[in-house]
């Protein structure tokens, strides 16, 4: 059932959708749950899922719950249950931990009513683990950083220097994390003075020393990604894509960040770019809404950081850009096929981020002002 709205003479039924928003505290669920909203052509009801109580997002969607981490036993049970008894139509999720136990349960899901636009496990696997992304991608011709994949201290060390250190900074991540989880950057000409007076002490670089001194006493480590340096532009590209091949790609010049999350940014047409997150998505057989993040080399060529198989946390610049990701993901899953104005990117968007509250009561209910 939908809601009746006239357009000119003639009366529409706009659909009515029902979502399941999980990660609703998430950098990126304000945006989506805007976007959602802002789409002309359907109404949406959007109950949002979180393990934390006070999740922001709780603020703006119709309705929420508390429920289980990915990893705990109970989650999917939980999610079947709660998407029968909502009559949930679709589940966005925002999570990469979840992707795979939802994606495994997609069958499930269906028999209840309940669609998901998400990649097979099977590549959600070789994507999320960035040593088997970056592995996968070089065997199939696509330039990636110089990388090493190890296990110890020592191994870390001695990749490190086969890599180019100390002549020139390396960096290192585990294979598995999120945002800017673990990533930091070894650089033996960093200015160090200034370092300790003029930036914030999340500054992502460690020296050698330091890094030997938290090491000392280890024999192992998490699996962990070592690689090339890239030191010019990063971006994000977001991308909708369906059944493996791109519908719209749009690339954010992240022009300043804060822990790993946009705060400032430029809807960038660079074809290079684009054709670089393009081929990669591609030949990774993804599906849905899936992120790229990109940096320059020292040559100024496109490479891979990491893919982010779901909505990133700024996908609403893209929306302001006239892309609404969120809405095409929920028509794709639909079956609605996306108009030629809902396809046209508004290039040169900038968008800058700035902090905003909820508040509770005593009694745990939110307001704002």
């Amino acid at each position: 059932m939908g809601k009746k709205i006239e357009v000119g003479d003639e009366i529409t039924v706009k659909p009515i959708v029902r979502i399941l928003l999980t990660g609703a505290g998430s950098p990126a669920a304000s945006g989506v749950i805007r976007s959602l909203r802002s789409d002309p052509v359907m109404d949406v009801v959007i109950v949002g899922m979180d393990c934390n109580t006070e999740a922001v997002g709780f603020h703006m969607t119709n309705k929420h719950v508390i429920g289980p981490r990915a990893t705990e036993e109970s989650f999917i049970p939980f999610v079947l249950s709660l998407c029968a008894k909502e009559k949930i139509g679709l589940i966005l999720s925002l999570v990469t931990d979840e992707l795979i136990k939802l994606s495994e349960s997609e069958d499930d899901l269906l028999r209840i009513g309940t669609r998901l636009l998400i990649s097979s496990a099977d590549s959600l696997r070789k994507v999320i683990n960035k040593g088997r992304l970056y592995q996968a991608l070089q065997n199939m011709g696509i330039a990636v950083p110089e990388f090493r994949m190890v296990n110890t201290p020592e191994g870390l060390i001695h990749a490190l220097h086969e890599l180019g250190y100390p002549a020139q900074p390396v960096c290192f991540k585990p294979v598995v994390s999120d945002g800017s989880r673990g990533f930091h950057i070894v650089d033996n000409g960093a200015d160090r003075f200034r370092m300790l007076f003029q930036e914030k002490p999340s500054s992502a670089h460690i020296s050698e020393e330091e890094l030997m001194r938290i090491l000392q006493g280890h024999s192992e480590i998490p699996d962990t990604l070592a690689m090339e340096y890239l030191p010019h532009e990063e971006y994000s590209v977001d991308l909708m894509v369906k059944d493996g091949k791109v519908v719209v790609a749009v690339p954010r010049l992240r022009e300043a960040t804060v822990g790993g999350i946009t705060t400032k940014s430029l809807i960038a047409k660079e074809q290079d770019i684009i054709d670089y997150a393009v081929a990669v998505v591609e030949l990774m057989q993804l599906n849905g809404n899936i992120g790229v993040q990109v940096r320059r080399d020292r040559q100024r060529k496109p490479k891979i950081v990491e893919i982010n198989p779901r909505i990133q946390g700024t996908i609403v610049h893209c929306t302001a850009a006239g892309i609404n990701l969120p809405a095409l993901a929920v028509k794709q899953a639909l079956g609605i096929p996306a108009s030629k104005d809902e396809l046209e990117i508004k290039w040169g968007t900038r968008m800058t981020r700035y902090w905003e509250e909820v508040f509770y009561d005593v009694h745990g209910s939110s307001y704002a002002f």
